[in-house]
């Protein structure tokens, strides 16, 4: 119950802090073990603020929570964004948080503009990391089909890794098919 709470908490502020933004988006995915959820919004021209929280299930208890800030850019062709995110774990595994760099990219289809495919990457080195986190890495893979200018639906492919100082090797905290909705405004 504390950790839907935290969950909550964050994303309540998440929400206040993009609304007030220029370009904002609400993310919120779900597979047959894990749900995420994701707000994001720009602070000034080209810069982004966002956070979100993700439960899953896949093989023990895990929540990542995490709060970034993007670089980014948008326009007919692409969606990128480059930069830092902070990422904080509670798992059955061990806990622990640590800085990692990465970003997503996503290419819109010339013959579909409404129709696109990327994928992102975070990953948090040892030197960086706090409690008992050794080092981590999330990868994903989606297709996005943008229903109405605000709001795109997607089907991807997440994979969460973590190696924590209390468990031996790499713990895989997610995997797997999701689908998803994202709006923007």
């Amino acid at each position: 119950m504390k950790r839907a709470l935290s969950a909550l908490s964050i994303a309540v502020l998440m929400l206040a802090a993009t609304t007030a933004s220029a370009t904002s988006s609400l993310d919120l995915n779900l597979s047959g073990d894990a749900v995420q959820f994701d707000a994001a919004g720009e602070i000034a021209p080209g810069i982004a603020l966002g956070g979100g929280i993700l439960h899953s299930g896949y093989r023990d208890d895990a929540t990542q929570g995490h709060i970034q800030l993007l670089g980014v850019d948008r326009n007919s062709d692409l969606d990128i964004g480059i930069g830092a995110r902070w990422s904080q774990y509670d798992t059955d595994y061990g806990n622990g948080g640590g800085l990692g760099l990465g970003g997503y990219g996503y290419a819109y289809l010339p013959q579909a503009p409404a129709v696109s495919l990327g994928g992102y990457a975070f990953y948090t080195p040892s030197v960086v990391t706090t409690s008992d986190l050794d080092d981590s890495l999330e990868v994903g893979l989606r297709a996005r089909y943008a229903f109405t200018r605000n709001v795109d639906g997607y089907v991807g492919y997440r994979r969460l890794r973590a190696d924590f100082d209390t468990s031996p090797g790499n713990q895989t905290l997610d995997r797997g098919a999701h689908a998803g909705v994202r709006l923007t405004f």
